[in-house]
């Protein structure tokens, strides 16, 4: 193995902490519910579960304090939670960063309760339940996943069976799943919350600049229309572009800063690069520019 295939390894990889960390905290918030339910005999749901009747009384921190509390004491409803969390989180945190993995994760929960409680208004016979659960911001990190990862195949068990489907027509039946209980509630499950989260998982994917500029104090990201420029450079026969930049840096920077990204790109998407493989890509675009 090549120094520059060593050096592709390291950056491949970007250790999901965040994520690891969430989990670690629905995990400790549940056992928190619990214990106060079992030992203290205090509820928590009235105040801090999402509700209509909550919201109307100026409770407006339930768009948030729900996503920490599950179905307690059973386990269940918080394991299934964090698993899906788990598996894929950690993609779309190594793909996006933490700090917009987190945004996107708190934005499509928050989207995902004000349209829970938006049917609950408009639509007859919604009846008021207090919601609670992280299936919401979950909803929109998968959305975002099988979007970014379309032809990917996901494989699910369903009574010991194995089922492999691919993450375009997993997301499909995610949001016409969620649509019809919507429409039609059942399951004692708040669908419209799962759909909010799906919405906006699509919509970052779709309008990705205008969504980034809603996150401040964020870095503005490179103009894709720049990174599809060097994306287009970089399948050209022989890299034309690799000359020009040669004169201006050493060949150990290409093999081992360049080159391992532009066959990231080319593997798996340019949507894959972290934030410092994109600056590198813009100033090594810079360089290319320079007469």
């Amino acid at each position: 193995m090549g120094l520059a295939d060593r050096h592709y390894m390291r950056d491949d990889y970007h250790p999901p902490n965040i994520t690891i960390k969430l989990i670690v905290l629905l995990l400790i918030a549940f056992v928190i519910q619990s214990a106060l339910l079992f030992y203290g005999d205090i509820n928590l749901i009235e105040d801090l579960a999402l509700s209509v009747n909550g919201v109307s009384h100026g409770k407006v921190w339930q768009l948030l304090t729900f996503q920490f509390l599950h179905a307690a004491p059973w386990p269940w409803h918080v394991l299934f939670n964090c698993l899906a969390l788990f598996f894929f989180g950690r993609s779309v945190e190594e793909t996006l960063g933490p700090k917009k993995f987190l945004s996107l994760y708190f934005l499509s929960g928050v989207a995902g309760g004000c349209l829970q409680l938006l049917v609950t208004v408009l639509l007859p016979r919604h009846p008021d339940i207090p919601v609670v659960g992280a299936s919401a911001g979950i909803c929109g990190i998968i959305a975002i996943f099988c979007a970014l990862n379309p032809m990917r195949e996901l494989t699910a068990w369903i009574y010991f069976f194995p089922i492999t489907i691919r993450a375009r027509y997993f997301l499909m039946f995610l949001g016409l799943y969620s649509a019809f209980g919507t429409l039609i509630p059942f399951g004692n499950t708040a669908h419209a919350a799962h759909l909010g989260g799906v919405l906006i998982g699509l919509a970052y994917v779709r309008w990705r600049e205008k969504f980034e500029r809603l996150f401040q104090g964020w870095k503005r990201s490179p103009d894709p229309r720049r990174e599809e420029e060097l994306v287009r450079a970089s399948r050209a026969k022989g890299r034309p572009w690799r000359k020009a930049a040669v004169e201006n840096e050493p060949e150990d920077f290409m093999s081992k800063e360049i080159d391992p990204i532009l066959d990231k790109i080319s593997a798996h998407g340019i949507h894959s690069l972290t934030d410092h493989e994109r600056k590198i890509l813009e100033n090594a675009r810079r360089k290319m520019r320079k007469p």
